[in-house]
Order: structure tokens, then sequence, then C-alpha cells
């Protein structure tokens, strides 16, 4: 906790001291952010950090496994895609999953959460992977499964989110677009979904 509160007196002395502006902006006119942002709750994946956005850049959901849930199941993360979507009209949603991850790593072994009832239920959203990966890439070794299935864990994501009628709407309206990131924790490199080619390639291929 001292920690925390040293931090907070750094903040106060030095990043808000040199933004009092944005934040003065940004207290009176509300937030206007352009993409939602949902990753993963583990603590190696810092959004804001990640892509360089200032405060009131990102609308940000975090939860285990960086989970879309069924439209039928109400809760947090189904409420804050709906604000964005529907109320801050933002033009791109991420889901971003990462490496090491250790939600994913429990859908393959789900003896690990016998002793977790919540996590086990919320990660039942997302179980079909552990199928899609004893059928497709039963071959791999252990370590390139779990990477197959933070893979195909953020692309069925991306099919839950066209579940929700307002998200959708939008998407055939061409007003929003939505991507699926890989965040490799080892290099700090990023990993976009290209549909065409069908495969994660690093956004910083061109550089």
């Amino acid at each position: 906790m001292q920690k925390l509160v040293k931090g907070i007196h750094e903040f106060r002395e030095n990043y808000f001291a040199d933004h009092k502006q944005l934040f003065e902006r940004l207290a009176t006119t509300g937030q206007q952010p352009e993409t939602l942002f949902v990753t993963c709750s583990d603590s190696r994946v810092v959004p804001n950090l990640i892509v360089n956005a200032s405060p009131g850049e990102l609308f940000i959901v975090r939860n285990v496994g960086n989970v879309i849930p069924r439209p039928d199941l109400p809760g947090g993360t189904a409420a804050a895609l709906e604000y964005a979507v529907s109320v801050l009209k933002v033009d791109d949603i991420i889901v971003c999953g990462h490496t090491q991850c250790g939600a994913i790593d429990a859908i393959l072994h789900p003896e690990r959460m016998a002793n977790l009832p919540f996590v086990r239920r919320w990660l039942a959203e997302t179980e079909r992977v552990r199928d899609v990966i004893e059928s497709r890439y039963s071959d791999l070794s252990p370590e390139a499964q779990l990477m197959a299935a933070v893979e195909e864990n953020v692309l069925m994501q991306l099919e839950h989110l066209r579940q929700y009628a307002f998200v959708n709407e939008r998407l055939e309206a061409g007003t929003l677009r939505v991507s699926g990131w890989i965040f490799d924790i080892k290099s700090g490199r990023i990993f976009d979904y290209n549909p065409t080619e069908g495969q994660f390639q690093p956004l910083d291929a061109a550089r």
C-alpha cells in the first residue's frame, strides 16, 4: 500500500501537473473515446501503455480471459459494451488477448479450476476453445497449443460480439470496426488478425 500512496503523490506532482489542462477538459466536456478496448485482467497487460494512449482515449473493459459473454448473460462486460457502442459511439472495438494467459491455460486444463467455481462459470463462456484445440491442434506441443488457444479465443470473442444486435447494426452500417489483437508480453509486439490471410500478423510488419 505504501508504494501505491507514493505513486499517487508522484502522479499528482508529475504527470497530472504536466497535463492539468487535459484533465480540466475531460472534467468539463466528458469522455469521448474512439476505441473500446476489451482485454484480460492480467496485470502484465496495460492498454494505455501498450498503445501510448492518453486519458480519455480508450474505454477499457477488463475481465478474466478477455471474454465477450453471450447477450443473454447480463453483467458488467455486456453493459460496458452497450454503453460504448450505443452511447459513446466508439469507432473501433479491439479484443486483445495475450501470451501466457492463465485463463486460457485453465480452459485447456479444467482440473486447475476445481476450487475456483466463479472462474469456472465465467470461462464456460469460451470453453469451446478446448474442443477446437483438441480437434485441430492435437499434434502441437503444449506451448504451441496454448498460443493457438489464445488466438482461437480472440476469434471466438469476435464472433460473440456480432451476437449483440446493437453491434451488428453498426457493423452492417459501416460505422464500427472490430479487431482481434494478441499482445506478446515478452517481445512487446502486437499481432492483428487479418481475415483475408486468416492469420495474426505483426502490426509493425511494415516498419
